[in-house]
């Protein structure tokens, strides 16, 4: 399905919930309705509902299991918060959207959340080759260098590591997790997650790095007579971490620790298709549509949005 390459083509596409449901329905169903609870093919549509019926007797919307499930906004509302989500190079902040979809602030921050969970896809292929890593600490929406030199102690304040793929003096895929302390088991972690074994980790002095060699990774130390002097050897992390400052201060005019993984998720997102937003759009959507969002209450009883992220189908690369 040709996608619109305009914000006036995306207006007059979707101008109606009908065509919003239509397409939703192709994007998910494109070979006809299966299933999703026993892949049972359809044996009628029951237009005054607007369900599916399968031949086992399970009916289902096209909202069903997707983060638009159980909401009270119609599909214009979600596509457009989906179309600005997406191609808005910086992002947008909840008040931003509140103004542009005609909800309430609180409504807009439930969309947002809700959209950010499907950036991310739990079956994306893992970085590889060479990798540049590091790790600072966020504050308020900033980048504290100053307390860099603390990496192993507590200071209150949330720590960040990244992972940058690079090829030569071009940079490749991003991966971003917030942890609690740069310990061992953490960056550990981290690594064996994210990026692929037997690829080059590029790194400071940091004690944990050398052990990447026990993980299955090479590994190799960039040292200077300053921090200032090693992160110019470090360029792609660095540059990641500035301009997720930047981001996170512009965009959003800083973020609570407590939901700050939800932000590196949707930066992510966007730093590994910068280059193609209207592609992030199809993505956002494709895996929205096949995961459940979290509640409002989930949203501030998790500390980390990780345990609502579920299976995505579609299998999109990020």
């Amino acid at each position: 399905m040709t996608f619109p390459r305009t914000i006036l083509g995306f207006q007059q596409r979707f101008a109606t919930d009908a065509a919003c449901w239509d397409y939703l329905a192709k994007v998910r169903w494109p070979d006809g309705f299966i299933c999703p609870r026993c892949g049972a093919v359809s044996v009628g549509f029951i237009s005054t509902r607007g369900l599916w019926q399968c031949q086992k007797g399970h009916q289902t919307s096209v909202m069903a299991g997707t983060v638009m499930h159980r909401s009270h906004l119609n599909l214009r509302q979600w596509f457009w918060a989906a179309y600005l989500v997406a191609t808005q190079t910086p992002g947008i902040s909840a008040m931003v959207l509140h103004r542009q979809i005609g909800v309430g602030y609180e409504t807009a921050y439930m969309v947002l959340q809700r959209l950010r969970a499907g950036m991310v896809n739990p079956g994306r292929t893992k970085l590889r080759e060479a990798v540049e890593v590091d790790e600072t600490y966020i504050s308020g929406g900033y980048v504290r260098k100053s307390t860099r030199h603390k990496r192993g102690r507590g200071t209150g304040r949330p720590m960040v590591i990244a992972a940058v793929e690079t090829y030569g003096k071009a940079a490749g895929r991003v991966r971003l997790r917030k942890i609690r302390g740069a310990t061992t088991e953490n960056v550990r972690s981290f690594l064996v997650d994210h990026v692929e074994k037997g690829s080059l980790i590029i790194s400071d002095g940091l004690s944990p790095y050398p052990s990447a060699v026990d993980w299955g990774f090479r590994h190799i130390t960039r040292t200077g007579p300053s921090s200032a002097a090693i992160a110019q050897k470090l360029p792609h992390v660095h540059r990641v971490f500035a301009t997720l400052q930047a981001w996170l201060v512009g965009t959003h005019r800083g973020v609570s620790p407590k939901h700050l993984q939800a932000y590196l998720n949707e930066y992510t997102f966007r730093y590994n298709r910068r280059g193609n937003p209207q592609a992030a759009f199809l993505a956002v959507l494709g895996i929205s549509s096949h995961r459940g969002g979290p509640t409002y209450e989930k949203i501030y009883d998790a500390g980390e949005p990780s345990g609502w992220m579920h299976p995505n189908p579609l299998g999109h690369r990020s």
